[in-house]
């Protein structure tokens, strides 16, 4: 050890610096594009739901951030990337739109909530399901680093893991929110409830996988109770189905189904001692 510590200070500082370098590799790999899309996040959602933040002057503001994140992102050089911003703002009363359907949906269905402004600023499902909105529709522009930084943003405030490429509907409501896994190629269709530690996963991890659906499909009206595992691409959960909690599901369930998951209860007979 005292030999190790002798000859690691005594190494040239400048030959330490050369084989740091020597290893950085990624060309493309500039930390300050993740806050600069925690920044960005910021201040779209507040742009689009405080009603304190002027909208007309923070689109101006919003646009010069998104040239940034362009420019650091955008490696591609086939890509139109100068007209994704003005594409993606078109879409965005339309995200608003189902945004606040997601919001509605939590506070009629949720007893603990006391107003719908409660859910809007405390409920760290909606704020998950609201960065998800947002990062997909640049999902599908077809420019995905930036939208999967917003999503893991979420994903550290919240504990929710929503994939930017995944699908869903209208009126989804995720109750408590910690600990769920949405799927890059999962469909969630309209009006779908599910509660904390619900995953909606693959059933193989490998790289040739990439372009085929690997998570499953959950149609309109199906409540999935908490810790809840669905796994694999054709995997269909059918309509108006109730998964419960800690089920295990692989195979597809037909529509107006209840799932659940059957524990052992063994007591315990302690021996006679009299």
């Amino acid at each position: 050890m005292v030999n190790f510590e002798l000859q690691l200070f005594g190494m040239d500082k400048s030959i330490i610096i050369k084989k740091i370098n020597e290893n950085k590799k990624q060309p493309n790999l500039r930390y300050r594009l993740k806050r600069n899309v925690e920044d960005f996040t910021n201040l779209l959602f507040l742009t689009l739901f405080d009603i304190e933040t002027p909208v007309e002057e923070n689109i101006e503001t919003l646009e010069l951030q998104f040239d940034e994140l362009i420019n650091l992102a955008c490696w591609d050089v086939e890509k139109p990337c100068d007209k994704i911003w003005s594409n993606y703002l078109e879409r965005l009363p339309v995200v608003l739109e189902k945004l606040n359907m997601d919001a509605e949906a939590i506070a009629s269905c949720d007893p603990a909530s006391l107003s719908i402004e409660e859910v809007y600023m405390a409920y760290p499902g909606f704020y998950a399901i609201a960065i998800y909105r947002l990062a997909h529709e640049l999902y599908n522009k077809g420019f995905p680093l930036v939208p999967r930084l917003m999503t893991e943003y979420a994903h550290r405030q919240t504990g929710v893991d929503i994939n930017p490429g995944a699908h869903i509907g209208e009126s989804f409501f995720i109750d408590h929110a910690t600990g769920v896994v949405i799927g890059e190629t999962a469909i969630i269709k309209n009006n779908v409830k599910i509660y904390q530690g619900v995953t909606l996963g693959a059933l193989f991890v490998a790289k040739n996988l990439e372009r085929t659906k690997r998570h499953p499909t959950i149609e309109d009206n199906v409540t999935i109770y908490a810790n809840a595992t669905i796994l694999g691409g054709d995997t269909i959960i059918g309509e108006n189905s109730i998964i419960g909690g800690n089920a295990w599901v692989t195979s597809s369930v037909p529509s107006n189904s209840k799932v659940f998951h059957s524990a052992e209860i063994k007591v315990k007979t302690l021996p006679n001692v009299s």
